[in-house]
């Protein structure tokens, strides 16, 4: 189990008003978020399509606040460095579609960026081992990846409890993010099977409160 105490929160802007991006970052750093995650689509690894570079650019002027990528797209290696230069600070890249994992994260690696690897719901957590030594974080996907909204599927955070115990096992300062269907009542599940970082969109800019009173109660959710 984490200690609630290093409980971090990421921001997902897919869930914000895309009218007013810029705001909605501003916002959640005012109110304790520790980073922003954003979410890029391709509509060929997942059947959405959301944001690019130029996106990313405006964005790295609105917060000092690391910006995470979740690169949800085909030939992740080809895009690592025009997201790099546009302000990204840490990459997230999915094991399944790779021919070459570790030589995709070392090209990420090369560019400075923090690395990230990510695994679906339907992928075995032992899928991250060979590469585990490898990374800053290691991302579950709580929900299919595709779509904002979706509420968390509970055999999931089995893989949380096997990967924090690899984490814990090797005695490695690797970050474990949870992201899908994250909110006051999922929270405490996730942390409690080892999550240090929550990924939350719905649950932080569709509440129908503020944006801080949202992070604040999700805060308040995963320290029990």
């Amino acid at each position: 189990m984490s200690d609630v105490n290093d409980i971090k929160i990421s921001a997902s802007i897919l869930a914000a008003d895309f009218s007013a991006l810029g705001d909605a970052v501003a916002q959640a750093e005012a109110a304790g978020a520790d980073r922003i995650h954003v979410d890029v689509m391709d509509g060929h690894f997942v059947p959405n399509i959301s944001i690019g570079t130029p996106v990313v650019a405006s964005l790295r002027s609105f917060t000092k606040l690391s910006l995470e990528t979740h690169l949800m797209i085909e030939d992740p290696a080809r895009y690592a460095e025009p997201f790099r230069t546009a302000g990204s600070d840490s990459l997230l890249i999915h094991v399944e579609g790779q021919t070459d994992l570790h030589r995709t994260l070392e090209s990420a690696r090369q560019l400075g960026a923090g690395v990230g690897v990510v695994i679906n719901p339907a992928t075995a957590a032992d899928a991250v081992d060979e590469v585990i030594d490898q990374v800053d974080q290691v991302l579950v996907m709580t929900v299919v990846p595709g779509f904002g909204g979706q509420a968390l599927i509970a055999e999931t955070l089995d893989k949380v409890r096997k990967i924090r115990e690899t984490i814990d096992g090797r005695n490695l300062n690797v970050e474990l993010s949870v992201d899908g269907g994250i909110d006051a009542k999922t929270a405490p599940d996730a942390v409690a099977a080892g999550a240090n970082v929550l990924v939350a969109g719905s649950a932080i800019f569709r509440t129908g409160e503020s944006i801080g009173e949202a992070i604040h109660r999700l805060r308040e959710a995963a320290a029990g």
